[in-house]
């Protein structure tokens, strides 16, 4: 590794500390200081001048608290003469935020993008942004790497000739297509309307399910609203047995253990790019990690390797969702 320094934030400290492990280097202190007026002040505690630094920060809750965080590792780093300054962001949850649906309303991707940029960032590194749109709100470089190797690696232990991956909405459908191809198995898509953040419509199933071994897969999950309304239909539809999948287990308030109180959903899979509490683990839960795939694009990235040719790997990242 050429002079390479790794800080983490708060928001996901084991999975920066998984990352460091792949890479074989240290993950350097981070102090994070909040003052009694609410202020937060943040010191990396270690060299950066002239080093490469890494600065990883995953956007979980509380999420305004943690953008500010990195907010302020980003200004620290550039004020401390680092050479070049990756800002590691697994969930990118302003990416949500992508276009303008309504009168007067911001578009908070393309701003936290400006935001990230303004305050040092050479270049994001990311996973599985909410929509391809969102990549193009920076002005940085972007290395956007996606999980559906490690997904399908685990998906490929199971028996899947009956199998068919559905997709939560037309809007997911092409990642759908490409994970389908890569387990081997045909792709459905449900049609789905937005109601409002927490409630969904699902109006049919584009596809055959009926007897079929389900692998629903989407993004992320969130109040889990739009898969609880989609198990309904593949109930409805005759499926035979049916899994869930996603990047980003969000899981927020009771999320989880509604989904874990449906009686025909076999299993949860998610990665690590958000933390989960212990206390909150539920036992369909399966959780799997993207420390490797984040190492090695930051092990390229550091060494001026291509972190696209990873998509073409298929030992490891395999093919880009098209």
């Amino acid at each position: 590794m050429n002079q390479i320094a790794v800080f983490g934030g708060s928001s996901h400290p084991q999975l920066a500390r998984d990352i460091c492990a792949q890479l074989g280097v240290p993950l350097n202190p981070t102090r994070v200081t909040r003052f009694s007026n609410d202020c937060i002040e943040v010191q990396l505690q270690a060299n950066c001048r002239e080093q490469d630094v890494f600065l990883i920060q995953t956007l979980s809750s509380p999420v305004q608290d943690h953008l500010v965080e990195l907010l302020l590792m980003l200004d620290a780093a550039r004020g401390a003469s680092a050479s070049r300054i990756t800002a590691v962001i697994p969930h990118y949850s302003y990416a949500r935020s992508d276009k303008k649906d309504a009168p007067r309303i911001s578009i908070g991707g393309r701003l936290v993008a400006d935001l990230l940029a303004t305050a040092g960032a050479d270049r994001v590194l990311t996973m599985t942004l909410h929509s391809p749109q969102v990549h193009g709100f920076f002005s940085v470089p972007v290395d956007h790497l996606h999980a559906l190797a490690e997904l399908a690696e685990h998906f490929q232990r199971y028996d899947l000739s009956n199998a068919v991956v559905v997709s939560p909405d037309l809007g997911n459908a092409k990642t759908a297509a490409a994970f389908a191809r890569r387990l081997g198995t045909p792709v459905a898509a449900g049609a789905k309307e937005r109601l409002s953040d927490t409630e969904v419509r699902i109006t049919a199933i584009i596809g055959d399910v009926r007897g079929r071994d389900v692998i629903v897969l989407d993004d992320e999950i969130a109040n889990g609203g739009s898969m609880i309304e989609l198990l309904r239909h593949l109930r409805a539809s005759g499926a035979r047995s049916i899994r869930i999948a996603c990047t980003h287990g969000i899981f927020a308030g009771s999320a989880l253990q509604r989904l874990a109180a449906e009686p025909d959903l076999t299993e949860i899979v998610c990665t690590n790019t958000l933390p989960i509490a212990p206390e909150r683990m539920v036992e369909k839960l399966k959780v799997l990690s993207v420390a490797p795939a984040l190492a090695e694009a930051m092990r390229r990235i550091n060494s001026g390797e291509s972190v696209s040719a990873l998509f073409h790997d298929v030992s490891r990242l395999g093919q880009a969702a098209e």
